[in-house]
């Protein structure tokens, strides 16, 4: 596209360029300049749509990136609670551990009672073996005696060692389930931990796509208003070309007996100075204006020229009107809504006349009374026209402004 716009640039220079050395403008180079015209606003078109399609990515885009940074609310709450969990879980282990060391403490304590009851048996039986308790008795008495002891014992022992061992049977199973809870907890906070990071890097692309989607939208944005510079200035350009071509045109047509004649379209063909004066009558501020703008007369064209070296249609008007003591605006846009407004009929030398040469009332000039108009024209710069030649007629817009 910008290849485009480079071609558009080049052409038109080497065509205004030509168009104001030479004296008339054949059909093919306007053809020319409206062809450039035209691929210009097709770029423009283009662009248009390409912002339009960066607006609607930007907008998806945006849309995922509200949606990734909600899944990362989401991770980090569930990392939280996982965090809180593993510290109660670590707390209910160390409570079991505390547990075991109260459980242990007590099974050494039957360890000891065990120990002592072999002790005295051995004091009274001389062995731990029991056959050998029972078979040491004095008499029947007392190894009747003996026997229920050694039976009272053994019962004794065997119940102590099966509660020791369920007691280290439910302890190794709360430790075991508890182990298992911490293990898939901390599991978890490894996954949520991934998660998290995925999260992130996906976000920060997003992000990155997103500042490459808004430095697209900007250049579009600029070479949008640098085809709409160029577009605009090929439009002066064609108008010109068209102007030129018409009055040629009439030139052709009047013959060389009418050259000089009131109906000429050119400041050429009358006299500056005496159209000056005639039309120097009715409000000072008016006759001021059209007085500073003949002291412009040749001044050449400026796109955006507010003079003195240099005008465009709207910066001429508004600094001869400033040499009159009157600000008013420098666009033809503000300038077309200025004062008040009365009809072409009605005109009177000092109104402002508009023509539809560059888009709705695009072109403005200075009234000076017998159809003709003192303006910054694009191929003479400032000078008079003829608004009764075909060209201005046709793109005489009807409107007209009195300042004051």
């Amino acid at each position: 596209m910008k290849k485009a716009i480079g071609t558009v640039v080049t052409t038109g220079a080497l065509l205004l360029g030509t168009a104001f050395m030479s004296d008339s403008v054949n059909a093919e180079e306007l053809q020319d300049v409206q062809d450039e015209r035209s691929a210009v606003q097709e770029n423009l078109s283009d662009a248009e749509s390409k912002i339009a399609d960066v607006m609607i990515e930007l907008e998806e885009l945006n849309e995922k990136i509200e949606s990734v940074d909600e899944a990362l609310g989401k991770n980090e709450r569930k990392m939280d609670d996982t965090k809180q969990e593993i510290t109660h879980t670590e707390e209910e282990v160390e409570e079991i551990d505390n547990e075991v060391a109260s459980l242990e403490e007590k099974i050494e304590e039957r360890k000891e009672i065990l120990k002592d009851r072999i002790v005295s048996l051995q004091k009274n039986g001389g062995n731990i073996n029991y056959l050998e308790v029972v078979f040491g008795s004095k008499n029947f008495g007392d190894m009747i005696s003996r026997v229920s002891a050694v039976s009272k014992i053994a019962e004794s022992d065997k119940k102590l060692m099966k509660q020791q061992e369920d007691d280290k049977a439910e302890m190794q199973e709360k430790k075991d389930a508890k182990q298992e809870k911490l293990s898939g907890l901390q599991d978890m906070k490894t996954e949520l931990e991934g998660m998290k990071q995925t999260i992130t890097d996906q976000k920060e692309q997003n992000e990155a796509d997103k500042e490459d989607l808004e430095a697209k939208k900007q250049d579009l944005k600029d070479m949008k208003a640098e085809l709409e510079d160029k577009d605009s200035s090929l439009a002066s350009i064609e108008q010109e070309l068209e102007q030129r071509n018409n009055n040629d045109s009439d030139a052709d047509s009047s013959g060389g007996a009418n050259d000089g004649a009131s109906g000429s379209s050119s400041s050429d063909d009358g006299d500056l100075e005496t159209l000056s004066k005639e039309t120097s009558t009715g409000n000072g501020s008016y006759n001021s204006a059209i007085d500073a703008g003949f002291t412009q007369t040749g001044t050449p064209y400026v796109w955006g020229g507010k003079g003195p070296g240099g005008f465009d249609c709207s910066g001429f008007v508004s600094w001869a009107y400033g040499q009159a003591g009157v600000s008013i605006p420098s666009s033809t846009s503000a300038l077309a809504g200025t004062g008040s407004s009365v009809s072409y009929s009605n005109a009177q030398p000092g109104d402002l006349v508009f023509f539809d040469s560059n888009g709705s009332n695009g072109h403005v000039g200075i009234y000076l009374g017998g159809g003709k108009f003192l303006g910054a024209q694009t191929s003479k710069g400032v000078s008079v026209a003829d608004m009764n030649s075909s060209y201005w007629s046709s793109h005489f817009s009807g409107h007209v402004r009195r300042v004051q």
